[in-house]
């Protein structure tokens, strides 16, 4: 198992590689670097001339290594994430990449996680609800839903949600986690209502799309393994519906399931 864990990270070492340089080119593809935007924003919004903002672009190239080839670049990027753990620094935010990744992932984390445990125990719920009841109403429904969570695009979600909570219903505080007069104040549970009343559109967005994902397959195994003949052997010894669908049935369609968790998460992140 070792042997095969080092196997594979020596593997991906050269896809890292490859990626870093990738990403390397693309960002430095563009003409000028971020000194010349500062230029131009002091010329244009500072009033400063261009002798002025042309010594503090140079001050700024100086400061974060940017008046160096290309090459010394690359390596000194790539250096510091493997011996510091040093991403570099960030332009736009002005703070070092690990402190801007550092407020953010814990927050991105708790969203994903619960955005996954929702769509995992919803969509599992709801796919046995509607295996059990093929073709009834409430079959057709649930397979309705499941057809426009796997259809509809979340951008698109995300604009129609967006539009009526601002134009429709007046929301004035879109895109942070908190109201002002709760940003800083210590956890209670009228901060924590505040928090689901700011969040549960991302919620339920990313957890839409997951949970028809899921419905649907736990539906389908689900309808072929109550068809498989240990499930008539189970019903001929006098177990009830219940028990059979969960003990036996259950346990056997959510294989599938268990096995995409490992590649969901990671695209919940993203």
């Amino acid at each position: 198992m070792l042997r095969f864990l080092l196997m594979r990270i020596a593997s991906a070492l050269p896809v890292l590689a490859i990626l870093s340089l990738v990403t390397f080119a693309i960002i430095q593809a563009p003409p000028g670097d971020y000194a010349d935007y500062i230029k131009s924003q002091l010329i244009n919004q500072g009033g400063a001339s261009y002798a002025e903002a042309d010594a503090q672009a140079q001050a700024y190239r100086k400061e974060h290594g940017l008046d160096k080839p290309l090459p010394v670049q690359y390596l000194n990027w790539i250096g510091g994430i493997v011996t510091r753990g040093d991403f570099g620094y960030s332009l736009y935010y002005n703070r070092p990449v690990a402190d801007v990744v550092g407020e953010r992932l814990p927050r991105t984390l708790l969203l994903a996680l619960v955005c996954h445990l929702l769509a995992s125990v919803l969509g599992i719920s709801f796919g046995i609800w509607a295996a059990t009841r093929q073709y009834s109403w409430i079959d057709s429904t649930l397979s309705a839903i499941s057809f426009l969570g796997m259809t509809v695009p979340r951008f698109l979600m995300a604009l129609i949600i967006v539009y009526l909570l601002v134009f429709q219903f007046n929301v004035s505080e879109i895109g942070s986690f908190f109201s002002p007069r709760y940003g800083g104040a210590p956890w209670s549970w009228a901060k924590f209502l505040d928090l689901v009343k700011h969040v549960w559109p991302v919620v339920a967005i990313a957890t839409f799309g997951g949970l028809a994902y899921n419905m649907r397959v736990m539906r389908g195994n689900l309808l072929d393994t109550l068809n498989a003949q240990y499930v008539e052997t189970a019903k001929a010894k006098g177990l009830t519906g219940g028990a059979v669908v969960m003990r036996h049935a259950v346990p056997n369609a959510l294989h599938p399931l268990i096995m995409y968790q490992g590649v969901v998460l990671p695209y919940m992140l993203t």
